[in-house]
């Protein structure tokens, strides 16, 4: 009893400004028993509950535009159009009415309502979504001012701090959950296939948490918590949580009236320093990222080749791709970061402007017409811009299918694919394809690369 009441004590003394007297040690048993109630009390109201619609799209019958099975099969495969809700939670940013939550609980949402812990609810709409990051901003409309969360610098966050997460597992309202930040910098790794970086935390997160508050003891957002690593799909203690750092970044980019989030482009290809690649580079100790490619385009072009090891982005250190990109994200285009490159074991400070992804040559979408060989695929050229956005190789030239239409799915072509040659013929860039496609005979014999494997597709007509 002795040693839980001098650590309800502890938590008291720490509890920041949302207690009366923070120096003041607890004089009862009353007063310590009041545990997290001061910063519960001052943050719950920034948190909100989200329910949003969604009408999920009719599902095109394979044989649409076939002459002979069109007539028998009109039916197959179709899909009367459906609502589809999801419930999340949400962090009032601005009295004004910013909320943030996440992309996969309000993304492509026809209809988003907001509920506040005092149970007024407003409609809201989507400023500005991003699926890979998975945050989405929401303006509140109709509300008069509304209680808010202030920012921490995520940057500022320690493993073993105190925290509380708030939002509404599985629907059963409002609920506050308490742990401690069990370590910082995930990506890839931590969170299976997933893109990004996060602080991660035990504080118990659940379904319908995804958008809430990860606050610190003084009542700070120091993150939207947003996945758990779970086999049962309930909270195993290892939640994480996108840092308000760059929470900071999509605000200022939805108030400044972006509808998508830029991210600067890097155009590098690279891994994480493993011993064994310190010990072959000659460092001291397996920190930073060893770049194995830079694109011609990319603004580090000129200032970092294959070799070069970066360990810090401004200042901060960064140990894996997602890492850096997080840093860069952080800055935004336009501005200047510097880098710390080790090239022939010395360390350089460099600075180096940071543009989006050029779109250059043209993308110069194609659309196949109905005598092509494979009708209504439509096609793009391969530029930088293309290769962000569809997370291809660096090294990536040529065509992309960036939808295949009917008779392109029949014939085995997916979204992404890289058109290699039709009928032999290399293809160059999207007319080229096009015009291929347009003076194929009968029969048709396409090279498409996927996922970085080569796959050869026979069909006649």
């Amino acid at each position: 009893m002795k040693r839980m009441l001098l650590l309800l004590a502890c938590l008291a003394l720490w509890a920041g400004p949302f207690v009366a007297a923070r120096a003041e040690v607890p004089q009862s048993r009353a007063e310590i028993a009041r545990g997290f109630v001061p910063v519960v009390r001052a943050a719950a109201p920034a948190v909100v509950n989200i329910y949003a619609s969604r009408v999920v799209a009719v599902r095109a019958s394979p044989f649409r535009g076939d002459p002979f099975f069109e007539r028998f099969f009109q039916d197959f495969g179709a899909q009367r159009p459906r609502v589809q809700n999801s419930l999340g939670s949400g962090v009032i940013l601005s009295p004004d009415g910013i909320v943030v939550s996440n992309y996969h609980v309000v993304g492509e949402a026809t209809e988003i309502r907001v509920v506040l812990n005092d149970r007024r609810e407003y409609a809201a709409r989507v400023l500005l979504g991003d699926e890979e990051a998975d945050l989405a901003v929401l303006q509140v409309t109709g509300a008069p001012e509304l209680p808010a969360l202030a920012l921490r610098d995520s940057d500022t966050v320690e493993v073993g701090e105190l925290v509380l997460a708030i939002g509404n597992p599985f629907g059963v309202g409002q609920t506050v959950s308490s742990g401690i930040v069990s370590g910082l910098a995930r990506s890839g790794t931590a969170m299976g296939s997933a893109r990004g970086y996060f602080i991660q935390t035990d504080a118990p997160i659940n379904p319908g948490n995804s958008g809430g508050a990860l606050v610190d003891i003084d009542g700070r957002l120091i993150g939207i918590n947003t996945a758990i690593l779970s086999r049962s799909g309930g909270s195993n203690g290892i939640g994480f949580a996108i840092p308000s750092g760059l929470v900071a970044q999509f605000v200022a980019q939805a108030r400044a009236g972006k509808a998508a989030f830029e991210r600067p482009w890097a155009g590098l290809g690279g891994q994480p320093v493993t011993p064994d690649v310190a010990e072959g580079l000659g460092l001291p100790r397996p920190d930073g990222i060893v770049i194995s490619q830079v694109h011609p385009q990319s603004g580090f072009a000129g200032v970092l080749r294959a070799g070069d090891v970066v360990t810090a982005v401004d200042g901060a250190p960064v140990n894996s791709p997602a890492e850096m990109v997080y840093r860069l994200s952080l800055a935004g285009i336009g501005a200047r970061s510097t880098i710390t490159r080790l090239r022939d074991g010395r360390a350089e400070e460099i600075t180096v402007g940071l543009i989006a992804a050029p779109d250059d040559p043209p993308r110069n979408r194609i659309v196949t017409g109905p005598r092509a060989a494979l009708p209504e695929v439509a096609l793009v050229t391969i530029n930088p811009a293309v290769i962000d956005a569809w997370r291809l190789p660096l090294s990536a030239t040529g065509a992309l299918v960036e939808e295949p239409g009917p008779h392109g799915a029949r014939a085995g072509l997916r979204a992404g694919d890289i058109l290699r040659s039709v009928n032999g013929a290399g293809v160059l860039d999207s007319a080229a394809a096009a015009r291929a496609l347009e003076v194929a005979g009968r029969g048709l014999f396409l090279e498409v690369e996927r996922g970085g494997r080569r796959l050869a597709l026979r069909l006649r007509r």
